[in-house]
């Protein structure tokens, strides 16, 4: 695969010119400037990760229910498909407007639709309104779109490369936080007898929703600025914006022309589609049975995170090796999850009926949720980890969350538009699902098999300048990079 632009190597003749004794971007130390604790890379962690609490949290609890709560799916799923649509347009050009007005009042933007959706819920609950529904889903799908490139970037682009991982997890564990926190709520809301039949949850569960949400706007404009940022390390964070919007449209276009994105749609558009587990839940589990669920399945996707999350940090197996290894791992919980999932619809579709977690088969049907929520989140923390790697400027990889969560969105529309009707089995939805998954493999291997993380590239560089600055000869210093450049895609 050829490398791209924004990563192409240095040639050998590059190499024998003088070196400035000027600092590098990557490695320039904070110097003088004092040390805020509020402009630590930990610091804005919690920011991203206390606004992922409580809006998309938040948001993610109450699809946790199924349905958002509702006693049908079908509405839920008209005005989700809504958000998803909106959502994958707001991404896609969310960067570029990330990059002009700044990423905190991107996040700004990006949580002040959470709340909307969530009061189109409760008026849908109490009262029966639908209309408010579907404005609140246009509110979120313009926000979430925002909220999720200024997430992405943040996430990715403020850690230092050695903890971006970690800093990853971080954030995961608050946004996993909101559901679990969510889904507590409505387990002790809605845990009586008389909850144990199909049916929607109390409004009074969407009340402290709306509340909470409100709370993640002021939180988002705590985000530091990029170039205020300071890492541990004492290495800034680089930022190089375009011009204009224009230009910044531009650089957009050029990235989502790039090969290894193409080749990277599939799995862009595999990893959200599995919206009919809200239809999975509503079909054959009752209120406080979709209560528990939500809130269990929660830990599932923070021990997923964990794991995957420790494994790309590990410093002992290269970078290369470790997205290689990562992919192969994510390949078998999927084949593990969606086998099982097979096997479990078959029966039920034989014998449909609601269950309480007191029924026999109660279990069985868990399990389903907790592998999907599992293989789920291990997918997105390696697509995360995988786009990261290709480049250090924080710009460009605002362009690259916001393509990856615009596929994804786009993906999630399909898929809840699909499930507003009431398929045999579930058979149509989980069929497509099997389809992309299958057919996201071997594009995927191709962009994991070409892949030179921007760590090996930076490496190659610091050698050959090494050789340079030591006082070696041009030839010297020519062979020096050339034997950097031919480890590049091995265990550098």
């Amino acid at each position: 695969m050829a490398t791209p632009a924004s990563l192409k190597q240095p040639s050998i003749e590059d190499v024998s010119l003088p070196i400035s004794k000027e600092p590098s971007s990557t490695s320039e130390p904070v110097g003088e400037v004092p040390r805020k604790w509020y402009h630590s890379s930990l610091f804005n962690a919690f920011v991203i990760g206390g606004v992922g609490f409580m809006a998309p949290g938040l948001w993610n609890a109450m699809n946790d229910l199924g349905a958002g709560g509702a006693l049908d799916p079908f509405l839920v799923n008209a005005a989700n498909a809504l958000v998803f649509g909106l959502m994958g347009i707001l991404c896609l050009f969310g960067g570029p407007i990330a990059n002009r007005i700044g990423l905190a009042n991107t996040l700004f933007l990006g949580a002040v639709g959470y709340p909307v959706y969530s009061a189109g819920l409760y008026t849908n609950n109490r009262y029966g309104n639908e209309w408010f529904v579907l404005v609140g889903a246009v509110a979120c799908g313009i926000s979430a779109g925002l909220f999720w490139v200024s997430e992405g970037a943040v996430a990715l682009g403020y850690p230092e490369p050695g903890k971006r991982a970690k800093y990853m997890n971080i954030w995961l564990w608050f946004r996993t936080g909101g559901p679990l926190v969510g889904g507590a709520i409505v387990l002790a809301l809605n845990n009586d007898a008389s909850a144990k039949k199909k049916g929607k949850v109390g409004y009074q569960t969407y009340l402290v929703f709306i509340a909470l949400q409100c709370i993640a706007c002021p939180l988002a404009l705590a985000l530091s600025p990029p170039e205020k940022v300071q890492r541990a390390d004492g290495s800034k964070v680089i930022v190089a914006k375009e011009k204009s919007f224009k230009h910044e449209l531009k650089a957009l276009w050029r990235v989502s022309k790039r090969k290894d994105i193409l080749l990277l749609l599939p799995i862009f558009y595999a990893a959200y589609f599995n919206q009919y587990n809200g239809n999975f839940k509503t079909y054959y589990f009752g209120i406080r049975a979709r209560a528990l669920i939500g809130f269990l399945s929660n830990f599932s996707t923070l021990i997923s995170s964990q794991l995957i999350s420790w494994f790309l940090d590990y410093k002992r197996v290269s970078v290369k090796k470790r997205i290689e290894y990562s992919f192969f791992y994510v390949i078998l919980l999927h084949v593990i999850a969606w086998v099982y999932a097979w096997v479990v619809q078959e029966k039920l579709t034989r014998n449909p009926h609601v269950m309480d977690w007191e029924d026999k088969g109660f279990t069985e049907g868990f399990f389903v949720i907790i592998l999907w929520d599992f293989s789920r989140q291990s997918l997105q923390n390696w697509l995360y980890y995988l786009l990261a790697t290709k480049t250090d400027n924080i710009s460009e990889l605002s362009r690259f969350s916001g393509i990856l969560r615009g596929q994804e969105s786009f993906s999630q529309a399909v898929a809840f538009g699909l499930n507003t009707r009431k398929w045999k089995g579930g058979r149509l939805p989980l069929g497509i699902m099997t389809g992309l998954l299958v057919a996201s493999i071997w594009p995927t291997w191709l962009v994991v098999r070409d892949h030179i993380p921007v760590e090996a590239v930076g490496k190659a560089e610091a050698e050959a300048s090494d050789e340079v600055l030591a006082g070696a000869s041009g030839v010297d210093a020519k062979k020096t990079f050339a034997n950097a450049e031919a480890t590049l895609g091995k265990d550098v």
